[in-house]
């Protein structure tokens, strides 16, 4: 043990851990914590311009590194800032760790200046939120707090430390290296749920896997791949992890779900077996409904999270495991065997599906029209941003039209705010990737609404120099909500419509550097340029304002359906 001040205790502990940036914004509540980060070069604090988008930044460091990241705030308003990033954080399973402010503990329970129950606050979205009572408990409570995040499903924790505790000036202080006290564990799950899953592969007619976030996360690429050239088996991804497969190999279709491929959905109707590897078979991905899923396919699921295995479709075989081992364990079984029969005709299906695919996004060109179609953007796109990038989608509309349209060959280099869907997460998220990846490229594509949402980061990101590109498809309204009001109110636009300014402009006002693109020509350029400088840029597409795509979730509009 050594002996330290509580402030100094928060920063080894993080330090053990091996966090190199806390994101958020400065706070009162914990200034012994910010005085002990003073002069340091192994950790930083990155100080953002509002909470929101510091949570969200360490959702993109924790998805980018697929390891812990940290955010922090003052008590009172500073956590209540933080919810809608931590509550992504969940949706995504991010092992995000917020360690929040709280008032001295001899004030609680009296009202005090920005007391509220933090805890209670933040239990429903959070593996597990917690009061830290005594200072020497600092580093046994970040461990388990780092321990928590990162078991089975990641998911965000939050650590509350009352400011009197943090004003402690020397303690005993126990600093463990992870390795200490959590283990990474690989589950191969029930090996007589895998043999049976082996022998439902062996009978399949045709056989489709579908790959999910499950996949990213214990970086099984590779095995996904190597069971589906055995099987000749198509290769679809879950809702928002269209990198979880190289999407260059002969049998991956395309996305489903939400805005994705149509094609990828022909290719899951045919199927009699769906191996679905690491997904839970979420609302965005099937639509809870059997559009997609075959009502008599036979499911073989592979979920770390045993509460998800059944859950949203009935199984044939269940396994509850990391994706990686429990693929690992199908190929020893099924690998001593020979191709299975029926696989070059199921190659040539998937190769035709593929090639379908392409033929369609190819003849998206539409050169002359003014402005731009989104579908145009994206085709111009698919030319210009480099393979090596990292890609950040905010939500919304216009960027939607991009699941389906930019093509992803590393996995790990495809970002979004998944289930929880979040307008105004585009930004921030990408700062954190550019952060956890200082070498990578990082292209952040928003929509209007989503971009004014945090846009004050750009001002972080010229402060601290970090190098996100954002492209803005610019259509002056609220997308995914106008869509609803023109294709389900005949047009009766309510609160859809909004005004904006000069996007270009604004990124010069803040430092950074400011494109206008009207043409395909322009995009290009603009993209060039913008990578090549190594500064933050935000470049402004003007878009069609009518093109709007049929709304996702119609079915709850059934009454409005003709």
């Amino acid at each position: 043990m050594s002996k330290m001040s509580a402030g100094m205790a928060v920063v080894e502990c993080l330090r053990a851990e091996g966090i190199r940036h806390i994101c958020g914004v400065a706070g009162s509540s914990y200034q012994e914590v910010l005085d002990s980060l003073y002069g340091r070069d192994d950790i930083q604090f990155i100080g953002t311009r509002h909470e929101q988008g510091g949570a969200f930044m360490a959702v993109g460091y924790a998805q980018a590194l697929g390891s812990p990241s940290v955010c922090m705030a003052t008590n009172g308003p500073g956590s209540t800032n933080l919810v809608t990033g931590i509550a992504g954080a969940l949706m995504g399973h991010s092992p995000v760790v917020a360690i929040v402010g709280g008032i001295s503990m001899d004030h609680m329970g009296r009202d005090a200046i920005q007391e509220i129950d933090q805890i209670s606050l933040f239990r429903p979205i959070t593996k597990l939120a917690i009061q830290i009572n005594r200072a020497e408990r600092i580093p046994e409570l970040l461990r388990h707090a780092f321990r928590v995040a990162t078991t089975g499903k990641m998911g965000p924790v939050l650590v509350e430390i009352p400011r009197d505790l943090l004003n402690v000036q020397e303690m005993e202080a126990d600093v463990q290296p992870p390795a200490k006290y959590r283990v990474p564990q690989a589950p191969e799950g029930d090996q007589e749920q895998v043999r049976a899953a082996a022998e439902i592969l062996r009978q399949a007619r045709f056989p489709v896997v579908v790959a999910g976030g499950g996949v990213k996360w214990s970086q099984a690429a590779q095995e996904v791949l190597r069971l589906a050239e055995l099987l000749a088996a198509p290769i679809i991804n879950s809702y928002g992890h269209n990198d979880a497969v190289p999407n260059n190999h002969p049998l991956y279709i395309g996305p489903l779900g939400r805005a994705g491929a149509p094609e990828a959905a022909e290719a899951l109707q045919q199927a009699d077996v769906v191996l679905a590897a690491g997904t839970r078979l979420g609302q965005f991905t099937t639509f809870f409904e059997h559009r997609h899923l075959p009502r008599e396919a036979r499911l073989i699921q592979i979920e770390i999270d045993g509460k998800e295995i059944g859950r949203n479709f009935p199984v044939t075989a269940g396994i509850q495991g990391d994706a990686r081992a429990v693929l690992t364990a199908l190929l020893r079984i099924l690998g001593e065997e020979s191709p299975l029969p029926g696989g070059e005709e199921r190659r040539q299906i998937a190769l035709g599906l593929k090639e379908r695919r392409q033929r369609r996004l190819d003849a998206e060109t539409e050169p002359s029209t003014q402005p731009l179609k989104p579908q145009r953007v994206f085709h111009e796109l698919r030319r210009v941003v480099p393979p090596q990038a990292a890609v950040v989608f905010d939500a919304g509309a216009a960027t939607g039209y991009g699941y389906d349209r930019l093509p992803f060959t590393d996995t790990g280099s495809f970002f979004c705010s998944l289930e929880l869907g979040c307008v105004g997460s585009g930004l921030p998220m990408a700062l954190g990737v550019k952060l956890a990846r200082p070498e990578c490229p990082v292209v952040c594509i928003s929509g209007d609404g989503g971009f004014m949402m945090n846009s004050q980061e750009m001002e972080t990101a010229v402060r601290h120099g970090i190098a996100v590109v954002n492209i803005v498809l610019n259509n002056n309204c609220w997308g995914a909500e106008k869509a609803y009001q023109k294709h389900l109110y005949d047009g009766r636009y309510v609160a859809a419509d909004i005004t904006n300014p000069r996007f270009d402009r604004y990124a010069e006002l803040c430092g950074a550097l400011g494109f206008y693109a009207e043409s395909p020509r322009e995009i290009a350029n603009s993209v060039h340029e913008a990578l090549a400088s190594e500064r933050p840029a935000v470049i402004e597409v003007p878009i069609d304002p009518e093109e709007l795509p049929f709304p996702a979730r119609a079915d709850v509009f059934r009454h409005r359906l003709r």
